[in-house]
């Protein structure tokens, strides 16, 4: 069921907004410039974002025994996959699949969606998300602030 809860929620939430809009806002606004055949760096921004997304949202299912939904989320603490590298890939696998956009045809509206994106992703995050995480999940979540960046992997030397 939670399989099926995150499938719908990943077409309708992010679909809507990090496709079905973005696509419209190029089909009806003019592009300020044109990057040329650099253009085609879009596409490896979209695929990127779009892996880290359904990435995330799998292990929500398989490891979390939950969904991204605010509404049945995780029983367990994720900090497998992305999750081992920062607190919050989904939010920045969604900038980053923005800014393919921002290759692709850079309007005047397209530019801002990223920025939006990122701001309000930031505001959730602190204002809601990791209060209710340090509330449910406690010492292990502080642990886990503590040794995982919030949007910025660690590069580690090897």
């Amino acid at each position: 069921m939670n399989a099926l809860k995150t499938i719908l929620f990943m077409i309708l939430v992010p679909g809507t907004m990090l496709v079905v809009l973005p696509c419209y806002l190029v089909g009806s606004d003019t592009a300020l410039f044109s990057f040329g055949i650099f253009r085609w760096l879009a596409v490896p921004f979209w695929a990127a974002g779009a892996a880290a997304m359904i990435w995330c949202a799998w292990v929500f299912v398989v490891h979390g025994e939950g969904t991204p939904l605010p509404t049945s989320p995780p029983r367990q603490l994720i900090t497998r996959g992305l999750y081992h590298l920062l607190r919050n890939p989904i939010y920045m696998g969604a900038v980053i699949l923005l800014l393919g956009f921002v290759f692709w045809h850079p309007a005047s509206s397209i530019l801002w969606m990223p920025v939006i994106v990122a701001i309000s992703a930031h505001l959730f995050v602190i204002l809601y998300e990791e209060p209710h995480l340090r509330k449910t999940f406690g010492s292990e979540y502080e642990q886990y602030c503590r040794s995982v960046p919030r949007w910025f992997p660690k590069w580690r030397r090897s």
